[in-house]
């Protein structure tokens, strides 16, 4: 066998191991990159964090408010009383944005009204402040209290910076957190059974 005859055949041999070589590789970094792109899949528990939450809302007494998870947020559901629907038009001039027509966190079209909600009585709201994510507490007494102007009608305090929201969530003027709290979309599929999470369809 001539020299030259040789190199070929050692090229050659070359050639094949290294296609064969990365050819393994690359079934390897394939098989090792499947379960890295599945772990990007969402998992059943985010799924089920994303669904629409259905509340009874008729096991809600007046004045009463109860907290659903929806999202990873907490969501505020509240029967106001006829003396706390009747403080909102009372304070809208020391609110920031009293007719919720600011857009760093729209308001559905169906809730840009005084008390922000489809039935007037039924408060719908995401519970974190709109400063910095805090979440804020009930004050629903009127009255002076530490912390709050002497005309309190009862509202929303949020202890962390001192931002105060009335009984629909609108921020009074002059505080640190920026618009009113976030109302979810939601709709009511019978009289009492409210779905947050979901538009009504079309």
């Amino acid at each position: 066998m001539s020299e030259a005859t040789a190199d070929a055949s050692v090229d050659s041999s070359r050639r094949t191991w290294l296609i064969t070589s990365c050819a393994m590789g690359g079934v390897g970094a394939a098989a090792v990159a499947v379960p890295f792109v599945a772990s990007f899949q969402p998992s059943e528990r985010a799924k089920a964090a994303g669904a629409a939450v259905e509340v009874d809302v008729s096991q809600i007494a007046p004045g009463q408010k109860v907290v659903v998870e929806w999202r990873g947020k907490p969501v505020w559901i509240m029967r106001r009383t006829e003396e706390q629907l009747a403080s909102l038009e009372q304070i809208e001039d020391q609110l920031a944005d009293p007719l919720s027509k600011r857009t760093a966190y729209p308001t559905p079209e169906y809730a840009q009204n005084r008390h922000r909600s489809i039935k007037p009585e039924i408060l719908v709201a995401v519970g974190i402040c709109t400063h910095l994510g805090c979440s804020p507490g009930d004050k629903f007494t009127p009255g002076p209290q530490p912390s709050l102007p002497d005309d309190w009608k009862g509202g929303f305090f949020c202890a962390c910076h001192g931002s105060t929201f009335d009984l629909a969530g609108r921020v009074f003027r002059n505080k640190p957190a920026p618009d009113n709290l976030e109302v979810p979309p939601h709709h009511y599929v019978s009289d009492n059974i409210l779905l947050v999470g979901e538009e009504r369809s079309a």
